[in-house]
């Protein structure tokens, strides 16, 4: 069954794509304060490799800037929900739009559909991290595979093709234990039911409305 837009929670900065938003939103259910804490830590590393900066050509308060950036980034993108250990202090909610300048896209083709650009551009760039890196965030890459596979077949999925699949994609240099064990599949789908049922009733309502319109359009434009 395919996860269609119009049934996901909306974008909030578009520019680091949806497997960052949902990677946000499974944070947000993790009880532990310390496991919540180090995984908003990994998403930051992958939202430096969607949005990166020269560094090295700055000067030290530059570089906070941009690091102080991705952590708003991240608290604007929770709906500022999101309580964990930060190098800076949380932004307050504000009312007007926000402006993102928008990063540059690789154009190559795309290895797994499934997965999307954006996580296959994170996977290459994880496997040139330090190897203890690669395997803490490996761990969250493998899980969050799993969950968009499930996205477009829940029938079956197997934990050793995602666990091939992100080996793959990582040129080899990515290798999780064989004792790892990827989230259950009744687990990932019962939080996704779950999520789809705590929407709002006026998020649904629109969505609606959008489809009404655009079937009203197609009949016009058949006509």
């Amino acid at each position: 069954m395919f996860e269609y837009n119009v049934n996901r929670n909306q974008l909030i900065i578009r520019e680091y794509g949806r497997n960052i938003q949902k990677m946000i939103e499974d944070t947000l259910k993790e009880p532990d304060y310390a496991k919540r804490s180090e995984k908003a830590k990994a998403i930051i590393r992958m939202m430096a490799l969607i949005n990166p900066e020269d560094k090295d050509n700055k000067n030290q308060q530059e570089s906070l800037d941009y690091w102080h950036k991705l952590w708003d980034h991240l608290f604007i993108m929770s709906d500022y929900q999101l309580d964990v250990e930060s190098p800076f202090p949380k932004p307050e909610p504000k009312k007007e739009d926000f402006v993102f300048e928008k990063p540059d896209y690789n154009k190559h083709k795309i290895q797994y559909r499934t997965y999307g650009r954006n996580m296959e551009n994170i996977i290459k760039a994880v496997s040139d991290y330090p190897e203890r890196q690669r395997d803490t965030m490996g761990k969250t890459l493998a899980n969050h595979l799993k969950k968009l596979y499930l996205t477009y077949n829940r029938e079956s999925v197997d934990d050793k093709l995602i666990v091939d699949q992100l080996n793959e994609m990582s040129n080899g240099r990515i290798n999780l234990p064989e004792d790892f064990a990827l989230d259950s599949t009744k687990d990932i789908l019962k939080n996704t039911s779950t999520a789809n049922q705590n929407k709002p009733l006026n998020a649904k309502k629109k969505s609606k409305k959008k489809k009404k319109k655009k079937d009203k359009e197609n009949q016009a434009n058949n006509n």
